[in-house]
């Protein structure tokens, strides 16, 4: 059975050092490193994926550009980030694959908490309703992905107001806690983490609880 290391950081995380480190980790790793998962929350900011056709709002929100698929979004304080840096190749899958397995690991967490999620066809993610209550970015090379997903569970909804979120005018989003799930971001990630295991049919291997100290080096610290 395949491992899985899981790594959390409390506290806010810089998105452009978790990008890196990201990159960096995927780059490097060998044909016999673990999958990882890792658990965080950003700063304010604005993503822009390789397909983005919008500009975001400017103004003190700042905004990255990024590798991954996808259109613009926001993140913010929240939100659980699920970064799924995975051997494609070692896990005998796809990308489809990969997508439609991040979708299921969302909507079997949702239902945990007694929510009812829904695909949409050609707009990738996860909706309650008409409301998109998680988004998905991803980034494969040499087989292997980096990025992931974004749940809101409780966080200011106000910043996706100002974009077209995922390019798609109009799109209201929602969040787990006005559809009557968990404010705790700490509860939410331990539901998420075994769906993921669950799904993916992963081992865990261990999980790494641990303060961010403000480094790009933390982040890529390995036990």
């Amino acid at each position: 059975m395949n491992e899985l290391r899981i790594h959390r950081w409390p506290g806010l995380v810089d998105y452009r050092q978790t990008w890196r480190a990201m990159q960096d980790f995927s780059a490097n790793r060998t044909e016999t490193s673990c999958d990882e998962l890792w658990l965080l929350e950003h700063a304010p900011v604005y993503t822009r994926g390789r397909n983005a056709r919008e500009q975001a709002p400017g103004g003190a929100i700042p905004t990255i550009d990024t590798d991954r698929g996808g259109d613009l979004t926001y993140h913010g304080p929240g939100q659980l980030m699920a970064y799924s840096l995975f051997d494609l190749t070692r896990l005998g899958i796809g990308v489809r694959h990969l997508v439609s397995g991040l979708e299921a690991v969302v909507l079997a967490t949702l239902e945990r908490f007694g929510i009812e999620g829904r695909r949409q066809v050609g707009a990738p993610g996860v909706y309650v309703g008409a409301a998109k209550i998680a988004a998905l970015g991803l980034r494969i090379r040499a087989g292997r992905s980096y990025h992931g997903l974004a749940l809101n569970v409780a966080m200011d909804l106000n910043p996706f107001a100002s974009i077209a979120p995922c390019g798609y005018h109009g799109l209201k989003v929602t969040q787990l806690a006005d559809c009557g799930g968990p404010s705790d971001l700490t509860v939410v990630a331990e539901v998420l983490t075994e769906k993921f295991l669950a799904h993916f049919g992963f081992a865990p291997k261990e999980d790494r609880h641990e303060p961010y100290d403000g480094s790009e080096q933390h982040l890529l610290a390995r036990p």
